[in-house]
C-alpha cells in the first residue's frame, strides 16, 4: 500500500483542502455496515463533511448487498433515482461500492445502463478509495477498482458512540448452494491478531460497551501462529476495560469443545450463542452442503446445554429450500421443538442466481412455502414466549441502547443473554449498563425496573 500522507497531500493539491460533502448510504448485513463505517472515515481522512441527505452531497456512495436478488433490484431502484440529482448537479461524483460490484460483468453492467455512475469499488477496495478517486478527479472517466486490499489504513466513522463492530476475517470457503457470499468477498482471510487486538483496546479505551467480532464463519479464524478464535476470544477477554464481546456468525461444523468451554470461562464473553441450522432435515443439509448433519447439529447443542440448560441460543432457518418436502419441514420443526431456541431469523428461501441451489428443480408451490412459514413462526413464538418468562423475577445487566419505538418514556437495551429489555429510564442512561428487575415477559422482549 502506498504512504497514506502521500497520496492525502496528492489528493488535497487536486481538490484543496476542503474538496466538499459526502453522503454514504449502506444496504445488507453488519460486514456491510462495517464496510460504510471505512468508506466514511476514507471521505473523511481526504477532507469530506457528512450530510444527512443526499441533494446536499459532493459525492455519494452506494455501498451494495447481493445476497437475494431483492436486495440488488431495490439497490439498481436507488441508483436510477440519482439520475435526477446527476442532472441537476454534473459536478456530483457517484460511487457504487460493495459486494453487488464483485459480480461477473457487474461494473460493464453499470457503465452502460447506468452513466451517472462515475466509480465502481470493490468489496474488498475501500482502502483504495483516495486513488481511484484521485484517477477519476484526474481523468473525469468513468473508474473501476476491484482489486482486494483487506489493509486499512483510516479510522472507521462508528455508527455509535458506545458499539463497535470489529471484523476479524473476511470471504467464505464454505460454498453453501444458496449462498452468493463467497463469490463476491472471495476465500477466507484472517486479520492478524495483534491489528484485532490493537483495535479493541482502543475501543475499549474509548468507552465502548459493546465489540462485535464479525466474519462469514468466525469460528474457522486463523490468525496464524497458533492462535484460532479460541486464543482469540481469551485474548480479548483480557483487555482492560468493561465492555461485552459478542461474534457472528458461527458455522456448526466448526463448533469446537474448545470453543463452548472457552464461551463460559471468559466472563466478557455474551451468554448468548448464534448458531444457524437452516434446517433440521440431514438430506436438504446435504443438498445446501452444510457438512453437517441433524445430528451433528443437535450434539453441539447437547453439549451446550450441559453448560448451561437456560443458555440463550438462537439460529437461521431457511423454509422452502428447493424440493423440500413435508417430511423435511417436519424434521425442522421438531428441531425448533427439541432445542427450544431463544430466537429464530427464517426466511422463504429466495433463488440467488449464480449459486448452484439456483439450477435446483423447485417444484414446491409458494403458498406451501408460506404456510410452513406461518406454522414455523407461530411454534417459535410459543417457545420464545416461554423462554422469556423465565427471566421474570430475576435481575440482568443491561446495555441500555435506544429510546424505546413502541413506549413512550421507556428505554431499550440487550442483556449478554441478548435479550431485548425495555425499561423506563432517561435518555442520558443511554450507552451504560444498568441494572433491571424483569417484571413482565413477551414473545419478543421482556420489560422490568432499574434497580
Amino acid at each position: 500500500m502506498k504512504d497514506d500522507r502521500s497520496v492525502i497531500n496528492e489528493f488535497k493539491a487536486v481538490l484543496g483542502e476542503r474538496p466538499g460533502s459526502y453522503y454514504v448510504r449502506t444496504f445488507g448485513c453488519q460486514l456491510n455496515v462495517s464496510d460504510g463505517e471505512k468508506i466514511k472515515g476514507t471521505l473523511r481522512r481526504l477532507g469530506f463533511t457528512p450530510v444527512k441527505y443526499p441533494e446536499n452531497a459532493d459525492i455519494i456512495i452506494i455501498n451494495t448487498c447481493a445476497v437475494r436478488e431483492s436486495a440488488e433490484d431495490r439497490v439498481f431502484g436507488v441508483i436510477g433515482s440519482m439520475k435526477k440529482l446527476k442532472e441537476e448537479n454534473p459536478r456530483l461524483v457517484i460511487g457504487i461500492a460493495g459486494c453487488m460490484t464483485a459480480q461477473s460483468n457487474m461494473a460493464e453492467r453499470i457503465r452502460r445502463s447506468y452513466p451517472q455512475v462515475d466509480i465502481v469499488i470493490g468489496t474488498n477496495a475501500a482502502a483504495d478509495l483516495p486513488y481511484l478517486l484521485l484517477d477519476f478527479f484526474k481523468k473525469r472517466k468513468f473508474t473501476v477498482g476491484l482489486a482486494e486490499n483487506d489493509e486499512f489504513p483510516y479510522t472507521p466513522v462508528r455508527e455509535s458512540r458506545f458499539k463497535a463492530s470489529v471484523p476479524i476475517m473476511y470471504g467464505c470457503n464454505n460454498f453453501c448452494t444458496y449462498c452468493i457470499v463467497p463469490y463476491v468477498r472471495g476465500r477466507e482471510r484472517s486479520r492478524p491478531a495483534e491489528d484485532i487486538l490493537k483495535e479493541i483496546r482502543s475501543l475499549a479505551g474509548r468507552g465502548y460497551k459493546e465489540i462485535m467480532l464479525l466474519g462469514q464463519n468466525v469460528n474457522s479464524y486463523n490468525g496464524g501462529d497458533g492462535i484460532g478464535f479460541t486464543q482469540l476470544l481469551e485474548k480479548i477477554n483480557a483487555v482492560d476495560g468493561d465492555f461485552v464481546v459478542r461474534f457472528m456468525s458461527s458455522h456448526p461444523k466448526d463448533f469446537s469443545h474448545e470453543l463452548i468451554e472457552t464461551i463460559f470461562r471468559c466472563e466478557k464473553i455474551e451468554k448468548h450463542i448464534h448458531l444457524p441450522v437452516q434446517s433440521g432435515s440431514s438430506d436438504v443439509l446435504r443438498r445446501m452442503n452444510r457438512h453437517y448433519t441433524a445430528e451433528d447439529y443437535l450434539a453441539i447443542i447437547d453439549e451446550i446445554r450441559r453448560h448451561d440448560p437456560d443458555l440463550s441460543i438462537s439460529t437461521d432457518i431457511i423454509v422452502g429450500f428447493p424440493n423440500e418436502t413435508d417430511e423435511e419441514f417436519q424434521a425442522t420443526m421438531e428441531l425448533v421443538k427439541r432445542v427450544r431456541f431463544s430466537n429464530i431469523y427464517s426466511f422463504i428461501y429466495s433463488k440467488r442466481s449464480g449459486t448452484k441451489a439456483a439450477e435446483m428443480e423447485d417444484p414446491v408451490p409458494k403458498e406451501v412455502k408460506s404456510i410452513r412459514m406461518g406454522e414455523l413462526l407461530l411454534t417459535q413464538g410459543e417457545i420464545s414466549q416461554e423462554f422469556h418468562s423465565k427471566f421474570i423475577g430475576k435481575e440482568l445487566r443491561v446495555l441500555a441502547e435506544e429510546i424505546s419505538k413502541k413506549h413512550k418514556g421507556y428505554l431499550t437495551g440487550r442483556s449478554p443473554e441478548n435479550v431485548i429489555v425495555e425499561f423506563m429510564g432517561d435518555k442520558q442512561l443511554i450507552g451504560q449498563f444498568v441494572r433491571v428487575k424483569i417484571t413482565d415477559a413477551m414473545n419478543w422482549a421482556v420489560r422490568g425496573e432499574i434497580i
